[in-house]
């Protein structure tokens, strides 16, 4: 799939086909304003790609982040960096020790990513046209992020809860399934949703300031909304980095609640499972004060710039490619 493509040419072509289909289309061929009938298609097809190699290319590095947010880690899985936990758990435990949950990820993200980048440009659209007029709006953008995260997380939870177990050092399971079977029988169906509302917590203002840190950049640097790689890959990475790095706290709630760490849980002694997202963010505190709240944050930004420069691209693209695609046979099918 080529994402360098030359800006100015894609902008000629999206330019020949909307003057091949301007009688037909009133002026909605515009690769922002898809076509009312192919858009909910378009957007989920794109963004299942999106989601699924979002995950898979910088997997390993979220491995390691898991394994970096431990609280009382093992005395043999504590790293310096990033590149020295990838570089000591592929020499001791494996090549691909970093990609153990890799399945269950990308069967989430498929759906999850369909439904939530559906859902963002349905809402978006929605609210701009009452608060700004079908202009852009920041807060119809950051609106539609946190009701895009609701659906996304609600198919997501189960899946991260999973992987993240499978990520942690040592872990007991043989796989996927092993994990599941064992989680279900020991702590029952509500363990994998016992994250949800942190999960939620989380995410909504990570989503909020992710999208409209993205259309803010995309104002900026592609105000016509053409197709253009570089500005989708450049606002995704800088979106990325801010909600990223202003959310690490509630992810290492979120963690803690996933993993379920034995010795942290002995160390404080409680009884039973951790829940509730007070409850972590006391447990936290009180095991390593404030400093706590930023463990593995280098992993999470290393993680997540690239992880959303990848998804706006691929989506971009095949959101261009699809409508370009649908325009083409309704100038060729439609009437002379």
């Amino acid at each position: 799939m080529e994402l360098s493509a030359d800006p100015v040419v894609a902008t000629l072509e999206m330019s020949e086909i909307k003057s091949k289909d301007t009688e037909s289309s009133e002026g909605d061929g515009d690769y922002e304003s898809l076509p009312p009938h192919v858009s909910i298609t378009t957007h989920m097809t794109a963004g299942a790609v999106a989601g699924i190699l979002e995950h898979t290319v910088m997997y390993p590095v979220d491995s390691v982040k898991t394994r970096m947010q431990s609280l009382q880690p093992d005395p043999k899985a504590q790293y310096s960096s990033v590149y020295e936990a990838l570089r000591r758990i592929v020499r001791t435990e494996g090549l691909l020790r970093p990609f153990r949950g890799l399945n269950i990820t990308m069967m989430g993200a498929g759906p999850a990513h369909a439904l939530y980048f559906a859902c963002y440009e349905r809402v978006k659209r929605k609210l701009s046209d009452v608060i700004q007029n079908g202009g852009n709006s920041h807060i119809a953008n950051g609106l539609a992020g946190s009701v895009a995260t609701v659906l996304h997380d609600a198919i997501m939870n189960p899946a991260e809860v999973v992987k993240q177990r499978m990520q942690m050092y040592n872990s007991p399971y043989r796989g996927f399934l092993d994990c599941v079977r064992t989680v279900r029988q020991t702590e029952g169906l509500a363990a994998f949703y016992r994250s949800y509302t942190t999960q939620l917590t989380m995410n909504i203002p990570f989503q909020a300031v992710h999208f409209m840190t993205y259309e803010l950049m995309q104002e900026r640097l592609n105000p016509h909304r053409q197709y253009h790689p570089g500005s989708h890959i450049i606002s995704g990475a800088a979106a990325g980095a801010v909600s990223a790095a202003v959310t690490n706290p509630l992810d290492v709630c979120k963690t803690l609640l996933n993993t379920q760490e034995n010795v942290v849980l002995n160390s404080m002694h409680i009884s039973g499972h951790l829940t509730g997202m007070a409850n972590a963010f006391r447990t936290v505190y009180r095991l390593g004060g404030m400093s706590a709240f930023f463990k593995g944050v280098q992993a999470r930004v290393i993680y997540q710039m690239p992880s959303t420069a990848i998804a706006w691209s691929v989506y971009e693209f095949f959101k261009y490619f699809l409508t370009k695609q649908q325009l083409e046979h309704e100038a060729g099918t439609g009437p002379a």
